[in-house]
C-alpha cells in the first residue's frame, strides 16, 4: 500500500501522461493521461501497437514500445517498480519541438554544404605542398566537418523518422545486410581500438525493412556504445530470432548510462542546457534508434548489466510484402552528401586519421 501510494503521487506531479500497471491491467493514471482518454481498469495488451512480446518479458531496464491511444500513435518509456511498471508517453509537444529542430538545421544545411564543397576543392590543392602538419589539420576538419554535418542530419531527420508508418521500405536479407553492415564497421572500431564482434544467424531471414533507417539506427547503437568503450575494450553484438521477431543485441563493455539520466535517455533533447559529460550528446540518435524499431514493428529495451557496460536490444517485425501492385522505385535523398556513412555516423568516436582526404575520396 505505501508503494502504491508513493507511485501515484510520483505520476501527480508529473506534467506528461504517465499510467502504472500491475498484473496487465492499468492500475492508476494521472490527470495528463486521463486527458488522453486512458481509463483506469484497461488491459495494457488492448493498447499496445509495438511491443506485446516484449512486454510479456520485461524484467528490468528501460523499455521503449508504441501504444495505439484513440487510433493515435504514442511512444512510451516503460520502467519496473516493484509490483509496478510505469509507463510515461512522449509529450504531445514532442514532433513540435523535433519540427523546430528540423527548421533550424535547414537554416545549418545551405552554409555547412558550402563549406564542405570548398574544403573539398581546397584540400587537393594544399596536400601538393606535401607539408605533414598541414595533412594532420586537413583531417581534423574534416573530421570536424562530418560531425557537423551528422548533427545537422539528426536535427533535420528526426521528426520525419516518428511518422508512422513509414514509406520507403523493400524486401531485404536482414541476416545478409547486418552482416555486411558489422563487418564494415568492425574494421573502422579496429582503428579507435575496439574490438567489435557479431554472431549472425545462420540462415537468410528476408523482410520488409527501410535499408537507410535500419542502417543509420544501428551506427547510432554502435556510436553510442564505443563512446563509453575505452580502448581494448569488446563491443558483442548478436542476431537472434524468437518466432517471428528479430532481436539485435548489442552490449559493450564500458561505463553505464548514469543512474539519474536513465528515465530520460529516449528523449535527452527535451532536457534543458547543462553542464555534463560531453558523449551524452544531444539525444537525437536515441530517436532515430526507437522510432527505426517502431516503424519496423519492434521496441527497443536498454538494459545495465551487473557486471559492466550497457546492453542495447532493437527487435524488429519479420514482414512479408503482401501488396501485389508494382511500385516505382522509391527516390532516396542521401542525407549524407554521398560522402561514406560510416564514417559520418561514427564522426564521434573515430580517429581523425581515417578524415585525411587521400582516405575518404
Amino acid at each position: 500500500m505505501e508503494q502504491s501510494n508513493t507511485l501515484t503521487g510520483m505520476l501527480d506531479l508529473m506534467a506528461y501522461p504517465a499510467f502504472c500497471v500491475k498484473d496487465g491491467i492499468v492500475a492508476y493514471a494521472n490527470r495528463p493521461a486521463l486527458a488522453c482518454m486512458l481509463t483506469e481498469g484497461t488491459p495494457v495488451s488492448q493498447i499496445l501497437f509495438t511491443g506485446a512480446e516484449e512486454y510479456s518479458q520485461f524484467e528490468d531496464g528501460c523499455l521503449y514500445l508504441t501504444l495505439c491511444i484513440c487510433d493515435s500513435y504514442r511512444g512510451a518509456s516503460v520502467t519496473r517498480m516493484g509490483e509496478f511498471d510505469v509507463f510515461v508517453l512522449e509529450p504531445t509537444d514532442d514532433f513540435s519541438t523535433l519540427q523546430g529542430l528540423a527548421l533550424a538545421a535547414q537554416e545549418l544545411r545551405l552554409p555547412l554544404a558550402n563549406v564542405m564543397t570548398v574544403t573539398d576543392k581546397l584540400f587537393p590543392q594544399l596536400q601538393d605542398a606535401k607539408d605533414a602538419n598541414a595533412e594532420e589539420q586537413m583531417a581534423r576538419i574534416n573530421k570536424g566537418l562530418f560531425q557537423l554535418l551528422r548533427i545537422v542530419s539528426n536535427m533535420s531527420d528526426a521528426h520525419r523518422y516518428c511518422q508512422l508508418p513509414s514509406s520507403g521500405q523493400e524486401v531485404v536479407n536482414i541476416c545478409d545486410y547486418l552482416g555486411e553492415l558489422f563487418s564494415a564497421t568492425a574494421e573502422l572500431a579496429l582503428e579507435a581500438g575496439i574490438h567489435l564482434a557479431f554472431q549472425n544467424l545462420n540462415t537468410p531471414v528476408y523482410s520488409l525493412a527501410d535499408p537507410d533507417k535500419l542502417q543509420r539506427a544501428v551506427s547510432n547503437i554502435l556510436s553510442n556504445a564505443m563512446k563509453f568503450t575505452p580502448k581494448g575494450g569488446r563491443i558483442n553484438a548478436k542476431l537472434s530470432r524468437r518466432g517471428n521477431m528479430l532481436h539485435l543485441t548489442i552490449q559493450d563493455s564500458g561505463s553505464c548510462v548514469p543512474e539519474n539520466l536513465r528515465s530520460s535517455v529516449f528523449s535527452r533533447y527535451l532536457r534543458h542546457p547543462e553542464i555534463e559529460d560531453g558523449r551524452n550528446g544531444i539525444g537525437l540518435g536515441m530517436v532515430l534508434v526507437r522510432s527505426t524499431a517502431a516503424i519496423h514493428g519492434g521496441t527497443v529495451l536498454l538494459e545495465y548489466p551487473k557486471e559492466s557496460g550497457t546492453r542495447v536490444t532493437m527487435t524488429l517485425a519479420i514482414r512479408q510484402k503482401t501488396d501485389p501492385t508494382v511500385q516505382s522505385p522509391f527516390l532516396r535523398v542521401d542525407y549524407a552528401g554521398e560522402r561514406d556513412h560510416r564514417l559520418l555516423e561514427l564522426s564521434d568516436v573515430l580517429p581523425h586519421t581515417l578524415y585525411a582526404p587521400n582516405k575518404i575520396n
